[in-house]
This record gives structure tokens, sequence and C-alpha cells, in this order.
């Protein structure tokens, strides 16, 4: 199978490897990673996010383990607008967050007015962190927990990059 995710992936944290851990399950595995530009426009929240190219490293590190784990392929590519690579024709499955879902459902839509069978979407549950609240980017580069959900409450945030 040819599994679609997408993300900014900013920091990675144990929900992201979740999704990651469930993507290689099924196939081998081609990663959006939100550019520059789209990153921001993603976010709920107003926070610094780095560079695509640091991330880039970071997740194509992360995603060599779990293809050698699962013996797959992977492949990221640089996402530019929200529904981006999961519209082409040549993937099966979509996994997603449960906050991605919808986007998923708008996915299969395009895909359905393209003349594209829709993508079998795979809701991969939040992780919680220690105080069982979800563990998201956000809250890491806040300082409130790391990346595995342990509660940080001597770290401070992440300070904006000085222009």
């Amino acid at each position: 199978m040819k599994v679609a995710l997408g993300g900014t992936f900013d920091p990675i944290h144990d929900g992201h490897r979740a999704l990651f851990e469930r993507a290689f399950e099924l196939g081998d595995v081609t990663v959006g990673l939100t550019s520059d530009e789209l990153a921001p426009r993603t976010r709920q929240e107003d926070r610094h996010v780095r560079s695509y190219e640091q991330r880039r490293r970071d997740l194509e590190r992360e995603l060599g383990s779990y293809a050698e784990e699962y013996v797959r392929e992977f492949e990221i590519r640089k996402l530019t607008e929200p529904t981006g690579i999961a519209t082409e024709p040549q993937f099966d499955v979509l996994v997603v967050s449960p906050e991605t879902e919808t986007g998923g459902r708008r996915i299969n839509e395009i895909r359905r007015e393209n003349g594209h069978d829709p993508l079998d979407i795979e809701v991969v549950d939040h992780v919680l962190a220690e105080d069982g609240d979800i563990i998201s980017s956000t809250r890491i580069v806040s300082g409130e927990i790391d990346e595995h959900g342990n509660l940080t409450p001597e770290r401070e945030g992440r300070k904006p990059i000085e222009e």
C-alpha cells in the first residue's frame, strides 16, 4: 500500500511517532512536510516554526528508523497547500490525527472530483502527556512538556528568532 500523511512536525513528539508507526505498518510512506510559507497558515496559535530544512533533517532521521524496522520505503515531499500530496492518485491510505480527520474527508472530496478513488482514512488517537492532556508541539515549544509528554516545569519555551 502507498500511505500518505502530512504535517509541520516541529518538534517531533510521541504523538507524531504514533502516526509514523501506523503509516509504516500499512505500507510505503510519503510524508508531506509543510513549506516555510504554509507552516504558519496551518497553525491555530502564533508560534515560531523552525525552517523547512531543519524540520526535514529531523523528520528524515526519525522516519529512517521506522523504514528500517518495517522494511519499507519512505519519501518526504514539500507541502505548499493544505490538501497537499494526498489528492494525487497513487495513494491508498491517509493517516491522520483526530483533529485532521475533517481535512482527510475534504481530500477525498477533491479526489472524487478529480476522478480518483477515495483514500482509506486511518485515524490515530492522540497520545496523552503525563497530565492527561494531549501531547502537542505547541505544548513542547511553550516549555510545558517534553517530546514524550513528561511535565517540564523547570523548562522555558523556545525563544523566537530575533530578526
